[in-house]
């Protein structure tokens, strides 16, 4: 009997290490769409029976589940409404006066619209047509430098400056519903915001901004006359606003009431969608698509059966036995588990790596004998240092909307990566020991 279990468990190890490597390759080379390598995760999960199903569908149950689903239906209802591209225009309009300022302008837009629109792809579908048209009115013609540094501008802005914002992309997502599932960790709104905004939002915004308008230098010209009128604010826009008003305040006060963001933002999403006082109908819902919310359970589900297996127990002690982490030594711990989700996101892509990492996090963090919760947020700064444009399907996205080869996005993503690593972290780890976060 004992010789069976232990067959059992050793088939169930190798089983989940060969669906790890399958499922990461496919999502890092995108040989596959993502919905059908999260559907075949599912799939030979069940059919080889390396877990029972609550370990594999464990992702449905966590609330980065449903938060990345209520933010598809509240960006929908940004676009459907016109309030999303009205915020842009009314602010980008005001930003004629230099090529600098209006890159500044769009970098800072692409941040503030992560506090109100929870989707990096939601967020990249809206701005690129409004930049392109800006670029059009400021004498930016197709070709142009200056076109191109402003669409890369909102393609790295959107991923990267979003990882301070806790529920505003797909990364951070994964991370927070892994560590709830992993070592029952929680996460607050403000003192994650407090915790990452003033480097990885602040000083990386003026890097990138320094970055394009040197690589792409260009001049604008103040032709906003060109631009159509806007309309008047509309009913919907008026109830939208007020719900997004109160979801933020909800989401920044979450310290007060204890209400987790994601219950917050789905009840955003319910009265987005209720007749009369909503801003769609609710047949609007058949428009949202479903793939990146499967693509989190998935995810999601790929940590729990890491875990649930050993995997997850063996890879770190492997690791261990090559990575100095000792405790005692939070300069020393601080850079190597920065290096650490800085490779794992070249090989995985900025959303795989939070689901592999975190699965190592309690080795690794009995190892450096840091708190699991400081082991777990290290990793935020890994994966918002990108150096190509595979690494963040939103710079992808951003680059095919405004017709920037993807080559060309790398002349920016990895100058900008470099920066990142050899100013902004340091500048990280001033900060979090200032805040006492190391020791």
């Amino acid at each position: 009997m004992g010789r069976t279990a232990a067959l059992t468990g050793q088939g169930a190890l190798l089983g989940t290490a060969l669906l790890l490597v399958l499922c990461m390759g496919l999502w890092a080379t995108a040989l596959l769409p993502e919905i059908v390598t999260a559907l075949a995760f599912f799939g030979l999960a069940m059919l080889f029976k390396l877990a029972p199903a609550e370990t594999i569908f464990s992702g449905f149950a966590s609330q980065a589940f449903w938060l990345v689903l209520s933010g598809m239906i509240v960006g929908q209802g940004m676009t459907r409404t016109g309030l999303g591209a009205r915020m842009a225009r009314v602010l980008a309009q005001r930003l004629s006066g230099s090529y600098t300022l209006f890159i500044a302008g769009l970098v800072g837009l692409s941040f503030l619209l992560a506090l109100v629109m929870p989707s990096n792809l939601g967020r990249i579908a809206l701005m690129i047509p409004v930049t392109l048209a800006l670029c059009d009115a400021f004498g930016l013609a197709a070709g142009r430098p200056g076109r191109d540094g402003a669409v890369l501008a909102v393609g790295v802005a959107t991923p990267v400056l979003s990882a301070a914002i806790l529920p505003a992309n797909v990364p951070n997502l994964v991370m927070a519903g892994s560590a709830e599932r992993l070592l029952g960790v929680h996460f607050s709104y403000l003192s994650y915001f407090l915790l990452h905004a003033p480097v990885l939002a602040f000083v990386k915004g003026v890097m990138l901004v320094g970055l394009v308008v040197r690589l792409f230098p260009d001049r604008v010209t103040a032709a906003t006359r060109d631009l159509p009128a806007l309309p008047p604010l509309s009913g919907a826009e008026r109830r939208l606003a007020a719900i997004l008003v109160g979801t933020l305040a909800l989401w920044m006060t979450d310290s007060l009431h204890g209400l987790p963001p994601a219950w917050v933002g789905l009840m955003s999403a319910v009265l987005c969608l209720l007749p009369k006082v909503g801003v769609m109908s609710a047949d609007a819902f058949g428009q949202v698509s479903l793939r990146t919310c499967f693509y989190i359970a998935a995810l999601l589900g790929l940590v729990a059966l890491v875990n649930a297996t050993g995997l997850g127990e063996r890879l770190g002690h492997a690791l261990l036995a090559v990575a100095p982490l000792e405790p005692g030594a939070p300069a020393q711990n601080f850079a190597v588990l920065t290096g650490i989700s800085t490779t794992i996101t070249l090989l995985v892509t900025a959303n795989g790596a939070p689901a592999l990492y975190t699965a190592l996090a309690p080795e690794m963090a009995q190892a450096s004998g840091l708190p699991a919760l400081t082991v777990v947020s290290i990793q935020v700064i890994g994966y918002s240092t990108l150096f190509f444009p595979y690494q963040a399907p939103p710079i992808v996205f951003a680059s095919e909307l405004g017709r920037v080869p993807l080559a060309r996005a790398a002349r920016l993503t990895v100058p900008f990566g470099l920066v990142s690593l050899l100013v902004a972290a340091p500048l990280d780890y001033g900060w979090w020991r200032l805040l006492g976060w190391l020791k």
